[in-house]
């Protein structure tokens, strides 16, 4: 019996993990991997450069595409994996309209771990001074979300096995051996 493909975005602030293991995830699984930063507008990462929030208008454009990428998956029959923040419930709910059985794979930890990592981290347009910003507007997953919680400081390999074991629990695709 084939299973329908399934389609997951990798959520949480800056500096979580989103993209390491939305990469793992993707290729374990053999399914297309969307970067969301890749998707900002210039003028978008042009604020955060400049250490400016983004507002729910600026997100607007980017969720859209997003939610178009996630549509696209749907209509194709493709699995997909999203590397995306996703921090209020109205961004999720956009994403939704795309593809309504998307499964969120929320990172999450401590503030102090999170702005050690974005300190570290080299290349990025994100500085660490606009985590205060993500973390105010972080809204938590509510019971009818599809949504697993991770630990962000679990290794990424552990990480991408706990997803697989969740959705090989859910039935969302078969996925062979674990």
């Amino acid at each position: 019996m084939t299973q329908a493909p399934f389609r997951v975005v990798v959520m949480g602030v800056s500096g979580c993990g989103k993209s390491t293991l939305g990469r793992l995830l993707a290729a374990r699984l053999s399914v297309p991997f969307v970067e969301g930063d890749d998707l900002h507008s210039a003028a978008n990462v042009a604020k955060m450069a400049a250490g400016q929030p983004l507002t729910d208008e600026d997100r607007g454009g980017w969720l859209s595409a997003l939610s178009q990428r996630l549509r696209q998956a749907v209509s194709q029959e493709q699995g997909l994996v999203v590397a995306c923040s996703a921090l209020k419930r109205n961004y999720r709910d956009q994403l939704r309209q795309g593809a309504p059985e998307v499964l969120f794979v929320h990172l999450q930890g401590s503030p102090e771990v999170l702005t050690q990592r974005l300190q570290q981290r080299t290349g990025h347009y994100m500085p660490p001074t606009l985590l205060q910003s993500q973390l105010a507007i972080l809204q938590p997953l509510q019971e009818d979300e599809a949504t697993l919680t991770l630990d962000m400081q679990l290794p990424p390999e552990q990480q991408c096995h706990q997803v697989m074991q969740y959705l090989q629990t859910l039935c969302l695709t078969p996925l062979g051996a674990v």
